[in-house]
């Protein structure tokens, strides 16, 4: 009889160390993605039609926060001009002189000639604005995929800031589109910015 008891009362005990531990490990995986999800990777929703087709109305992207410095060509999500998390490509950065059009309607970033079609909507051109910009250190020039949709760079240049964006306001760069899962899609800095010097 007292033996049936000992035994009651280590299962008992084991039932309530065995839920003990599944709430500090829920407890502990909750914080954990917390933590990842303020420090390390975001989720962002895309709210506008400015960068189709390379992300449309409601796709969403994983964003790597400790991705470093942007380049030219990254997609990034960055407090933009009016607050509010937004999302564009990367077209120049400090020192860069940024030129819309040559004679055959292409961007120039210093002098050499943007081929864009990989990721420009279709039957757009690189823009129905003209513009020559030098992007100040440690700022960006930032536009669109749909440039006849976007509201960029191009159209803050009255504004104090001239359209340009600090690199401190960068929240990290896109790197997966993992919704809908019919459109995923692991990004990579397209190579024709390889070529500017």
């Amino acid at each position: 009889m007292a033996t049936t008891k000992k035994a009651e009362g280590v299962g008992k005990e084991k039932k309530k160390g065995g839920f003990r531990e599944t709430v500090l490990l829920l407890v502990l995986g909750v914080g954990l993605a917390l933590l990842l999800q303020a420090f390390v990777v975001g989720s962002f929703y895309i709210p506008s039609e400015s960068m189709e087709n390379t992300l449309l109305i409601n796709d969403r992207v994983f964003v790597n926060k400790l991705a470093g410095k942007p380049e030219r060509g990254d997609i990034v999500v960055f407090k933009g001009w009016n607050g509010e998390d937004t999302i564009k490509r990367v077209i120049g950065v400090g020192g860069d002189r940024v030129v819309c059009c040559d004679s055959k309607k292409r961007l120039t970033v210093n002098g050499t000639p943007l081929e864009e079609q990989s990721y420009l909507y279709p039957g757009d051109y690189a823009s129905g604005d003209k513009f020559d910009v030098t992007v100040p250190a440690g700022k960006l020039w930032l536009m669109g995929d749909h440039r006849s949709a976007s509201f960029d760079s191009r159209g803050h240049m009255q504004e104090p800031g001239k359209g340009f964006i600090s690199e401190d306001a960068v929240i990290g760069k896109a790197v997966l589109r993992y919704w809908p899962l019919s459109r995923g899609y692991l990004f990579s800095r397209p190579d024709i910015f390889d070529k500017v010097k």
